[in-house]
C-alpha cells in the first residue's frame, strides 16, 4: 500500500482525491513559508492550520481557474494543467529534485484516473 499525500494509491482514485492530494502536497512542501505567516496571525494552532490550508486551497483554486478548469469538478486534464502550473511556481522555492519527486508522486495518482 502506498499513501501519496493522504491517498491510498492501491485503491480507486477520483479526480477529487487527486485535487486534495495536490493541496496536501503543496501545503507540506511550503510549510516553512506558510509558518512565516504565523507572526502576523494571532490564532490558535488549530485555527492557524486551517488558515494555511485555506491559503493553499485558494491558490490551487486560482490555478484551476487560470487553466480553464473547475476546482469543485476537476477533470484529469484540468488536474494536469494545475500541477504543471504549480510545478512552474515551485521553481521559485524548491530544488529541481524535490519538484520532480513531488510531481512524479502526484502523476502516479493522475495516471490511475480513467481516461
Amino acid at each position: 500500500m502506498a499513501i501519496i499525500y493522504g491517498i491510498d494509491s492501491d485503491k480507486p482514485v477520483s479526480c477529487e482525491d487527486v485535487r486534495d492530494a495536490i493541496v496536501e502536497c503543496f501545503t507540506q512542501a511550503h510549510q516553512k513559508e506558510l509558518e512565516d505567516l504565523r507572526q502576523y496571525a494571532h490564532l490558535s494552532d488549530n485555527e492557524f492550520e486551517q488558515l494555511k490550508r485555506v491559503n493553499v486551497r485558494q491558490m490551487v483554486r486560482q490555478y484551476f481557474l487560470d487553466s480553464g478548469g473547475d476546482y469543485d469538478r476537476p477533470t484529469k486534464q484540468s488536474l494536469i494543467g494545475v500541477i504543471d502550473k504549480l510545478k512552474t511556481f515551485a521553481w521559485n522555492f524548491r530544488s529541481p529534485e524535490i519538484i520532480a519527486r513531488q510531481y512524479g508522486e502526484i502523476m502516479q495518482l493522475v495516471e490511475r484516473l480513467p481516461a
